[in-house]
């Protein structure tokens, strides 16, 4: 179940950031952010929890 809710918050994260990217450019700090964020995401789901 954890893993299910983590891939669809995985989802939802990758689809604002490339919302965000595509109106404000990749390098916009609220990209860069929400690309960190995406990252933590990924890696508590590949078990790499920090």
């Amino acid at each position: 179940m954890y893993e299910k809710a983590l891939l669809i918050q995985i989802g939802i994260k990758r689809k604002v950031m490339y919302r965000k990217a595509k109106m404000l450019g990749f390098t916009h700090p609220l990209v860069v952010a929400c690309s960190q964020e995406l990252d933590q995401l990924l890696n508590r789901y590949q078990g790499k929890a920090s």
